[in-house]
This record gives C-alpha cells, sequence and structure tokens, in this order.
C-alpha cells in the first residue's frame, strides 16, 4: 500500500487577500474587532500565503453577507445610470427594447469585482468603466451585431476594479468604453 501523497496547500490570490481585508474593516466598522486587533489581523493577512492561513486569520469574525443582485429593468426606453451611484456586486439590466446606458466612470464601486449581467432583447448598450478597470466580456452572448471594446492601451491598468459582463444580447451592439479621466 503506498501513501498518498500530502495535498499542497492552495496559494491565495490578491482577490482572496483583498476580500480579507474587506471583511476585517466590516469586522471593525461593526465593532465586532478592537483596532489592536485589527492591526494585528490586518498584518497577518497581507503576509500569509495559503488559504489555511488566511482562515485562521479570519476565524472568529461573523459570518460574510451574501451579496444580492440588484436588477434594473425595463420592458421598453432607456435606463440610464451615471453620476455618483452606488454599483452592487451583482448587477442584473433587463430590457426587451430599449437602450441602456451604464457610466460607473463616477460611480462608487466598493467591490474588486463586479458582474453585470445584461439581459437585452432588441436595442443598444453602452458602458463606460473607470480609466483603470479590467473589463472581461468572455460569458456575454450577442446574436446579431457585435461588442466594440478596446482595452486601454499603454501599461496594463492596475488598482481598479475588474468588470465582468455576462449574459444575452439579441439585436443591438455592446459598446464599451475607458473613462478619459
Amino acid at each position: 500500500m503506498t501513501a498518498l501523497p500530502e495535498e499542497q496547500p492552495r496559494p491565495i490570490s490578491e482577490d482572496d487577500r483583498d476580500t480579507a481585508v474587506r471583511r476585517l474593516q466590516e469586522a471593525y466598522a461593526e465593532g465586532h474587532v478592537s483596532h489592536q486587533e485589527l492591526d494585528e489581523r490586518l498584518h497577518q493577512v497581507l503576509t500569509v500565503t495559503t488559504h489555511r492561513e488566511l482562515a485562521s486569520a479570519l476565524a472568529s469574525l461573523p459570518e460574510e453577507r451574501a451579496a444580492t443582485t440588484s436588477t434594473i429593468g425595463a420592458a421598453s426606453g432607456r435606463i440610464k445610470r451615471r453620476g455618483a451611484w452606488r454599483v452592487p456586486r451583482r448587477l442584473k439590466v433587463e430590457s426587451a427594447f430599449g437602450r441602456v446606458r451604464l457610466d460607473l466612470s463616477r460611480a462608487v464601486i466598493e467591490h474588486a469585482t463586479v458582474d453585470i449581467e445584461l439581459q437585452l432583447g432588441t436595442g443598444r448598450a453602452k458602458i463606460t468603466v473607470p480609466r483603470d478597470a479590467i473589463v472581461d466580456v468572455e460569458g456575454l452572448h450577442i446574436g446579431w451585431k457585435d461588442v466594440r471594446y478596446k482595452p486601454r492601451s499603454g501599461s496594463l491598468p492596475t488598482g481598479g476594479p475588474t468588470i465582468r459582463i455576462s449574459g444575452a444580447m439579441g439585436y443591438g451592439r455592446l459598446k464599451i468604453r475607458h473613462a478619459k479621466r
């Protein structure tokens, strides 16, 4: 009988680390940990390398609240969000006929990753993302037209949110652009 190889510890990603830091900050803001404990745990979270070590740093924190999905819908007409609006972790946009315009350039984005699900029948959509955002459209299926998106030139954006766009569009074009400022 041969011994099974020991399971290799799984390294943590930057998203995992960012999520842990956010959870600690929320726990501190809600009074679950003291300032000194926050400092100690933040140091631990920023220096660990495996999920097991990360879990021990978060062990006594309250359970993370489940992310809810906000839905914006219209049968026809325009859907428009711009200015300083709070972007949820998951946003679903539904429209049978009409135009969609989402401007995230001045929006309050509190999450490292934002999932936008488009369920559009006909009409076009335009999404403006922050300058430093990373955009992923791999999960989007378009029936008739195409996606117009040109990633920012020069160095890769860093520090900004990842905007994942998924869903389905029947007849229409999606245009994505980075904010100029």
